[in-house]
C-alpha cells in the first residue's frame, strides 16, 4: 500500500504543500492508483480555507501533506504556484475533477461510492452521475448523520463501503471534516482513491448554484458564495482572506519536491 502517490512537484503555501498539477494530470494520477494493484491514496481539494485551517491545526496540515494529491481548487493556490515557479499549474476545481474522473470511471468500469451530504443527496448524486455517464457503476451511497458516529456505526460504514467493492469513494463532508475522515479511514478502506470534494455533492444535484465561470476564473467565487450564504460564510471569509494575504506577503510560496514532504 502507498500512503502517498508519486506526488512530484508541490508548492509550500504557508506550510501546506499544494500539488503543482493541471486537471488532466490529476485525473491520470488517480487513474494510476486504480489501475495499480495495492495502491491506495486520497485527494484533498484545497483553497484558502483549507490552507488557513491547516495553519491553525498542524495535524490537519499533515493530512494535506501526506495526501496522494492536494490539488489547487482555488485561483489563489494557482497564483501561489505560479509565483513560486510552477507556471503550468492550473486550477483543479473539485466539481470539475469529479466529472472528469467519473467520465473515465464509466469508460474503464471503475465503481464509485458516494459518502456524505444531506439525507438523500448522495443517492441522488449517484443517480444523476449514472444518467450523465452511461455505464457508470454506482457501488453505493450513504448520508451519515450530522454528529460523530459511534464506534459501531463507523465500523458498519467501513464494512458497507468495503463490501460494495468501490474503487473510488467520493466524500462530501466539507473542509476540514472530510480531510480528517479520509486520513482516519484511509487504512481501513479497500478503495484505491478517496476524494474529498465537498460542495460538489450539492452543485451536481442542483441544491446549490455554482458561481459563473468568469468569477471562478478571476478568483471571485468566494464573493458569489458569500452573497448566497452570508450568514454561514461571512466569518470564514472575514477571518481567512485578509490573514492569507498578510501571511503570504511575509512568507511567499516556494517550490518543494517529493523529498520535501
Amino acid at each position: 500500500m502507498s500512503a502517498v502517490a508519486s506526488g512530484g512537484l508541490r508548492v509550500d503555501v504557508l506550510g501546506t504543500r499544494i500539488s503543482a498539477v493541471r486537471p488532466a494530470q490529476a485525473v491520470d494520477e488517480i487513474g494510476r492508483w486504480v489501475e495499480t494493484p495495492g495502491e491506495r491514496s486520497y485527494v484533498c481539494v484545497t483553497g484558502v480555507h483549507g490552507v488557513m485551517e491547516s495553519v491553525r491545526d498542524p495535524w490537519l496540515r499533515g493530512v494535506h501533506n501526506r495526501s496522494g494529491l492536494t490539488v489547487p481548487d482555488g485561483m489563489p493556490m494557482v497564483w501561489a504556484a505560479r509565483r513560486a515557479g510552477a507556471p503550468d499549474t492550473a486550477r483543479v476545481y473539485g466539481p470539475d475533477l469529479m466529472l472528469a474522473v467519473l467520465r473515465r470511471a464509466a469508460e474503464h468500469g471503475w465503481s464509485s461510492y458516494f459518502y456524505g451530504g444531506a439525507e438523500g443527496v448522495p443517492e441522488l448524486l449517484g443517480q444523476r452521475m449514472a444518467e450523465r455517464f452511461p455505464g457508470l457503476k454506482v457501488a453505493g451511497a450513504w448520508s451519515p448523520p450530522f454528529r460523530a458516529l459511534t464506534a459501531e456505526e463507523d465500523a458498519e460504514a467501513v464494512r458497507r463501503i468495503n463490501d460494495s467493492g468501490a474503487d473510488l469513494v467520493w466524500v462530501g463532508l466539507s473542509t476540514p471534516k472530510q480531510e480528517r475522515w479520509m486520513a482516519e479511514h484511509r487504512d481501513r478502506l479497500d478503495a484505491s482513491a478517496l476524494l474529498g470534494v465537498g460542495a460538489a455533492f450539492d452543485f451536481h444535484t442542483g441544491r446549490m448554484p455554482q458561481a459563473p465561470e468568469w468569477m471562478r476564473e478571476r478568483g471571485l467565487e468566494w464573493a458569489y458564495r458569500l452573497a448566497k450564504e452570508p450568514r454561514r460564510l461571512w466569518r470564514r471569509y472575514l477571518r481567512n482572506n485578509p490573514a492569507y494575504l498578510a501571511r503570504t506577503a511575509l512568507r511567499p510560496p516556494r517550490l518543494v519536491g517529493e523529498e520535501g514532504r
